[in-house]
């Protein structure tokens, strides 16, 4: 039995559908930037946020990460306003995040299951954790507003790491800080390759979920468990059997 159940959060936990490639997207945020004093045109703004986005990857420091960095998207929004000569607070950037993010959402729902399988596993003893390729600015409200906040012992996302599954480094970043031993910890998501193959990596047991917005899986698939049901239910019912 396991004691450490670390979960993905979308694509496992959450159902979620963005689009950053709209047009809608960036015309809006080229006019929110505007009306702050940071003229943009949509398609100026868009090119310089992937530029952007690419040159904090490359400041991340070399000893956050082995092989896959994680920039901290706040740096991007921030330096959007700056390159215009515009000095914003903390609290601006973070609603430029929360603004980028609302536009680009298409839809956002918890999968059904996420109680009962949270249930279960603390009527058998175990903590829960969540360890998600995410920036905080857009994914903290988004755990706030689907009620699991409070559902976790802890929250590591990748953008306070500056690393990202399947980067071994964010695992043993989690380990070590609860001092979690490897045979007592399992991973639960649904990318065969951030969530499984970075769990055995760091040398943990996973149980993967095949869910509507799962990559397609190349190669060997190295989980303890497979539920290709993607049902959260049938992933209860593999870590603790039928009631």
């Amino acid at each position: 039995m396991y004691k450490n159940y670390l979960f993905d959060l979308y694509g496992t936990l959450i159902d979620i559908n963005t689009d950053e490639w709209c047009d809608e997207l960036w015309e809006k945020m080229a006019l929110i930037y505007s009306m702050s004093g940071a003229p943009y045109t949509a398609k100026e703004l868009n090119k310089r946020y992937d530029e952007l986005v690419m040159d904090e990857k490359e400041r991340v420091p070399k000893e956050k990460y082995s092989t896959y960095p994680e920039p901290l998207i706040d740096n991007v929004f921030s330096r959007l306003y700056e390159e215009k000569g515009v000095k914003c607070s903390d609290e601006i950037v973070a609603f430029t995040g929360r603004v980028f993010r609302s536009i680009s959402i298409k839809f956002i729902k918890l999968y059904d299951g996420v109680h009962e399988l949270f249930d279960a596993i603390r009527e058998h003893g175990g903590k829960i954790y969540l360890l998600s390729n995410a920036q905080r600015t857009f994914t903290e409200p988004e755990i706030r507003l689907m009620g699991l906040y409070d559902e976790f012992e802890y929250i590591m996302i990748s953008s306070d790491e500056g690393c990202a599954k399947p980067d071994v480094k964010i695992y043993q970043n989690m380990m070590k800080k609860f001092n979690m031993k490897p045979e007592e910890t399992i991973m639960i998501g649904n990318d065969y390759l951030s969530d499984i193959k970075g769990a055995y990596d760091a040398g943990i047991d996973s149980l993967y979920i095949d869910t509507d917005i799962s990559p397609k899986i190349k190669g060997q698939l190295l989980a303890k468990y497979k539920i290709m049901s993607g049902s959260l239910f049938d992933a209860k019912d593999a870590l603790f059997g039928r009631r």
